[in-house]
């Protein structure tokens, strides 16, 4: 599992924008940026939908004004269902990215197999990425919700 202070794999995201399908890299992403990523399971699952992406987009403006460039939402969904997912909850601060083969999620370690809920999916994290490196890491353990919550995060900006 990556660990704080390694550098990201070299992966690339995708994400359904008004222009059509963009691949996006780690130099897309993170270079010379600081960027808090959060990872959920499932768009359109419970948790995630419930709580987790709400509760990022509710605490947007704060977490951007602690020196943050971007918010990322990744799960191991396709481009068009995480933009379906975040137009369905107003998501214009968050960029919905979409780790549809799982690599980036595997190539972090994060990954799970859900075989009786639909395969490998993502554990539930959030990071603080700066420059391409991990300065902040927040896993949960299974079946909990509580250091990658938005306030949690928050906390350690």
């Amino acid at each position: 599992m990556i660990s704080q202070g390694q550098v990201l794999p070299a992966i690339s995201l995708t994400q359904l924008a008004e222009d059509g399908m963009q691949t996006l890299t780690n130099d897309d992403l993170f270079a010379a940026k600081k960027v808090v990523l959060f990872a959920v399971p499932g768009a359109f699952t419970p948790t995630c939908s419930n709580a987790h992406l709400p509760e990022f987009i509710t605490l947007a403006d704060k977490i951007k004004a602690k020196g943050v460039d971007a918010i990322y939402c990744v799960s191991v969904n396709d481009a068009f269902v995480m933009k379906a997912w975040g137009e369905a909850h107003n998501a214009e601060h968050i960029q919905m990215l979409a780790d549809g083969d799982a690599s980036f999620t595997k190539a972090l370690g994060l990954d799970k197999d859900t075989a009786g809920f639909g395969g490998v999916r993502s554990t539930r994290y959030a990071m603080i990425v700066e420059d391409q490196t991990v300065t902040g890491l927040f896993v949960e353990k299974d079946k909990e919700f509580v250091v990658s919550r938005a306030e949690a995060v928050l906390a350690q900006l």
